[in-house]
């Protein structure tokens, strides 16, 4: 079974303090109960219980420090072990999940930098329970680094005075240690350093949000500031930057997986055991048709997300994939658990609402992830630069195995320049695709080659190439085919069953023929290019046998099969 099951949790671990601290978070959640988790959500309730738990386990000590500032053998940033950790997390409420995401965000920085002292800072403060934040987003620019406003003064002695505004900063209500993003003031020079909401010269504004977190808008008000608090400065800062934010992008997919996971069992166990006019609910063809196609959105949401982590533990300065891989798991993986929401929400309907459920949660806290860390549209905006060597120029690589082993993944931290994203090259996606002979895998083939004859002989004009809301709808297609092509991969590693597979084919070839048409449907389309788009409108191949097993063997068969602890 793929998807998380915390009351039947049978996951392999490369050792046993992994599996240990998974359980026990398993148990701390389970114990609290779903009525004070409700509780404390509605009450807006801070976290302490959970970072109390925490600091006690040493959960983010041994999760987030690397194993040259460990102090122990299972201190490493694994980032399989790390997913799994994101699912458990946004599995019992998405507000668990952000102050160890924005923790994350706010390490990047640390581990990247040249300061040793600060690291064995950063280390000694993990082992002590402390959590961080990314002082980068401001409220005029959000994260338009470009723009950035925070500034340090140059002093007499060679300190400095940071002065300026952070806005939408989690943990900066509470993080000793917040990496912040500035320039020199009066040159174009980036800076990263270190401040600390202890500090008197803190001022912590207000909570920009109206939940369990703290998203802090904070000013500097002349702290001061040694060349001792600096973590980087110059290009350094820059791809400090962009290079955190590659390595936190990725787990908003994960949130959205944990987050659908938990509302699918609620969603089920109520529908399979409440009888409408005579009927159960999932005797309804349109009720056991959308939640075949929310379990199958699932499911390729965690195969997608799981392969890229491998191609993320397997980076290099020579197979730089990663950085198409990242975007899509935040862009692709985020929209898609919109999609499985909105679709047991019209099965539950009413029942979404209700104020015991985790689903009242769900149905809110799912529409964050695709906006945090850059909006859809930035990201599908980054993919684009990829797809011309994606389709035309294809490199040779070994093959890249499931990387679930114990290792710190040193490479997160030193990724290089953030720049050169046109030249990096990808494997022949046609080498893939044509392993499998499977009905809707062979129809979405079919609207690939279309689509790579539209993109090399209705090429989009100058013009178009300006036209954002052209090309997003350009991107939306690429998306798909990298999303089909990763989930393949993963068929093998995790024993997905064929009628599965080509179940979730069918929603692929769907939402690439919607998108086809909303291609052209732009104003800017050329009868060439709209031409394209109506060769790429296909239908799925309907099998009812293959429908059926998926839905009695997979679908119905998790009525019952995990409900939370009340």
């Amino acid at each position: 079974m793929i998807l998380l099951n915390p009351k039947q949790h049978v996951r392999k671990y490369p050792d046993a303090h992994s599996r240990e601290m998974m359980l026990k978070t398993i148990e701390f959640f389970e114990q609290k109960g779903k009525r004070r988790i409700k509780d404390d959500d509605r009450n807006r309730t801070w976290y302490a219980d959970l970072l109390e738990f925490q600091k006690r386990e040493k959960l983010f000590a041994t999760l987030l420090t690397p194993t040259a500032y460990g102090d122990s053998p299972d201190v490493r940033w694994d980032t399989w072990r790390n997913c799994e950790f994101n699912e458990i997390l946004a599995f019992y409420g998405l507000a668990y999940w952000y102050t160890w995401q924005v923790s994350i965000l706010g390490l990047g920085p640390i581990w990247q930098s040249p300061n040793e002292s600060l690291k064995r800072k950063a280390a000694q403060l993990l082992r002590n329970g402390q959590v961080f934040a990314f002082g980068l987003s401001e409220r005029l620019h959000g994260a338009d680094i470009y723009s950035t406003e925070m500034a340090l003064m140059p002093q007499p002695g060679g300190t400095y005075r940071a002065n300026g505004e952070k806005y939408y900063i989690g943990n900066g209500n509470i993080a000793p240690l917040v990496s912040t993003f500035g320039k020199i003031a009066g040159t174009s020079e980036y800076v990263f350093f270190a401040a600390d909401y202890r500090h008197r010269n803190f001022d912590l504004i207000t909570n920009v949000c109206n939940s369990q977190s703290y998203v802090a808008n904070f000013a500097l008000r002349d702290y001061p500031i040694t060349e001792a608090d600096i973590l980087s400065r110059g290009q350094a800062a820059w791809d400090a930057a962009l290079n955190t934010v590659n390595i936190g992008k990725y787990n908003l997919g994960w949130a959205s997986i944990g987050i659908c996971t938990h509302a699918f069992y609620e969603a089920i166990n109520h529908a399979a055991n409440r009888k409408l006019y005579g009927m159960r609910v999932t005797d309804f063809p349109h009720a056991k048709q959308m939640f075949t196609d929310a379990y199958a959105r699932l499911v390729a949401m965690k195969l997608f997300a799981l392969r890229a982590a491998d191609y993320f533990r397997s980076a290099s300065g020579q197979d730089r994939r990663y950085l198409l891989y990242n975007p899509m798991v935040k862009m692709k993986v985020t929209t898609q658990g919109e999609e499985v929401i909105d679709l047991l929400w019209n099965v539950i309907a009413a029942k979404g609402f209700e104020k015991d459920t985790y689903f009242e949660m769900a149905a809110r806290d799912i529409r964050a992830l695709p906006k945090l860390e850059g909006t859809v549209h930035v990201n599908l905006a980054l993919i684009l630069k990829f797809m011309p060597n994606y389709f035309f120029f294809p490199g040779e690589y070994p093959e890249i195995p499931v990387c679930d082993f114990a290792r710190n993944d040193d490479f997160l931290f030193n990724q290089g320049p953030a720049k050169g994203l046109g030249k990096i090259q990808f494997h022949d996606y046609n080498l893939v695709y044509g392993a499998f002979d499977l009905p809707n895998v062979n129809v979405f083939r079919e609207q690939i080659a279309v689509f790579k004859d539209f993109l090399a002989m209705a090429t989009p004009d100058e013009a178009q190439q300006k036209d954002t809301d052209f090309l997003l709808a350009l991107g939306e297609m690429f998306a798909l085919v990298v999303y089909g092509q990763l989930i393949l991969e993963n068929v093998k590693p995790y024993n997905v069953d064929e009628a599965l597979l080509d179940q979730m084919f069918d929603f692929m070839v769907r939402d690439f023929s919607k998108h086809a048409l909303q291609l052209y449907s732009k104003p800017s389309a050329t009868p060439e290019q709209m031409d394209y788009c109506l060769k790429m409108l296909r239908k799925p191949v309907v099998d009812s046998a293959r429908y059926d097993r998926v839905w009695k063997s997979a679908v119905l068969a998790l009525n019952g099969a995990y409900e939370m602890n009340p």
